[in-house]
């Protein structure tokens, strides 16, 4: 089995190939990825991901790597509506899945007006390559299949040559995702894994 290290190294190999940014989804939709990791190996992805987010200001890969923290744009919208002393009194009275319900209505997550897809499709410029990170932050308010079923499908088709990439703190297995190592997130998903 390949060192975390290795497979960060195979992954930047990888999205800097002219192929993968050309590349379309399995069924001809969004261009998705999964990069999993063992939970333990989270830091060392965070640093690679700024590593490479440094190195590609430079404007030497051809392409601009576009970096969205799901978790920060959950939270920078939250702040923006004065909605985080309504979220901590909701869970204090309701417990977390009240919350989880109120965040993914404010979000729109389950509509095609869905915030966090305006927020990439009006932030991403034409030749790029996007990392999704943060899905562990955010369990269990938002999680992976809403990823891939609620975000990744109403991505405009302007937006299917872009190449996106959720970094996944957990095991996927192209037909199973399982967060943490320790809880299945049910559904089929048609995402490639990027290095295995």
């Amino acid at each position: 089995m390949a060192s975390i290290a290795e497979r960060l190294d195979q992954m930047e190999a990888s999205i800097k190939k002219p192929l993968f940014r050309q590349t379309r989804g399995k069924a001809n939709e969004v261009n998705y990825w999964v990069f999993d990791y063992d939970p333990e190996d989270e830091l060392a992805v965070r640093e690679r991901i700024e590593c490479l987010k440094n190195k590609n200001l430079k404007g030497t890969d051809g392409f601009e790597l576009v970096v969205y923290d799901l978790y920060d744009l959950i939270i920078d919208h939250l702040q923006k509506k004065n909605f985080m002393g309504k979220c901590y009194a909701q869970e204090q009275k309701h417990g977390i899945k009240k919350v989880q319900d109120a965040i993914k209505h404010t979000l729109k997550i389950t509509d095609k007006e869905n915030l966090i897809v305006q927020h990439i499709t009006e932030n991403t410029p034409e030749n790029a390559v996007v990392f999704l990170v943060g899905i562990g932050k955010c369990f269990p308010l938002l999680q992976a299949p809403e990823v891939f079923n609620k975000i990744l499908y109403n991505m405009p088709q302007a937006f299917a040559s872009v190449p996106m990439v959720l970094f996944y703190p957990g095991t996927y297995t192209e037909q199973e995702l399982i967060i943490f190592n320790e809880y299945p997130e049910d559904n089929y998903y048609r995402a490639f894994r990027l290095v295995r």
